[in-house]
């Protein structure tokens, strides 16, 4: 039986620098396409596109996640720009939440990662508080925190114990989008997983790709082999 395909939205880079080149890139860390390796999936890179393009591509694959990169625009949920939040990502913030719109449309298995929680969180009209402190101890590096589940939840029947996690994140999810719980929250109180109770969409704002616990890597991938159910 062929491995679920998994889809995964990448970085995209104005300067990227390998060999003698120094040229515009559209990438991820290695570490995303191996946690889907190693829990039994097979692994495709989906770089922007036209956003009206996002449903033809989602027909190709058994499930989605959605990288960690920059700030999502707070333009997309209102807001106006604190000074802490990140440069604009426009080409990256239209094609994700399109990719996004057209998951949920087609009931896709959804997986988003940090800024990948976000984007689905605002995708479904929350918002997100633009700066938060102790979530990142130095630039550049991993750090890591317990996160506690929410009984009841899909996260916490996957992971029903505190766990460390390998988190880099300024900014959180606020106001919950339509449909979405909590379903982990650090020991501060910042929201740290969100999901969609009726199907498998799932939200964490850590790095499970900086890590060894396949657990839900393995849950998307066991959602992807299954029929999608017909509206």
């Amino acid at each position: 039986m062929p491995r679920p395909l998994i889809g995964i939205s990448t970085y995209v880079e104005e300067s990227t620098r390998y060999g003698v080149w120094d040229v515009p890139t559209s990438l991820v860390p290695t570490g995303y396409y191996e946690l889907v390796q190693a829990a039994g999936g097979a692994a495709v890179l989906l770089p922007p596109d036209e956003p009206g393009a996002a449903a033809e591509v989602l027909s190709r694959v058994d499930g989605l996640v959605i990288a960690g990169g920059p700030d999502v625009d707070p333009v997309h949920y209102g807001a106006a720009r604190d000074p802490r939040t990140g440069a604009p990502a426009t080409i990256r913030d239209h094609w994700e939440l399109a990719l996004i719109a057209a998951a949920l449309d087609s009931s896709l298995p959804l997986l988003g990662i940090c800024r990948g929680m976000q984007a689905l969180n605002v995708a479904l009209g929350g918002t997100l508080i633009q700066h938060i402190d102790g979530h990142v101890d130095t630039p550049g590096a991993t750090s890591w925190h317990p996160v506690r589940p929410v009984p009841g939840t899909r996260y916490a029947s996957l992971v029903p114990e505190e766990a460390d996690v390998p988190t880099y994140h300024h900014q959180a999810v606020d106001r919950l989008g339509r449909g979405l719980i909590a379903s982990a929250h650090a020991l501060d109180g910042t929201v740290e997983a969100i999901e969609d109770p009726t199907r498998w969409v799932l939200g964490v704002q850590w790095h499970p790709e900086r890590d060894k616990d396949t657990r839900v890597m393995s849950s998307l991938i066991e959602a992807a082999t299954l029929p999608v159910p017909v509206a």
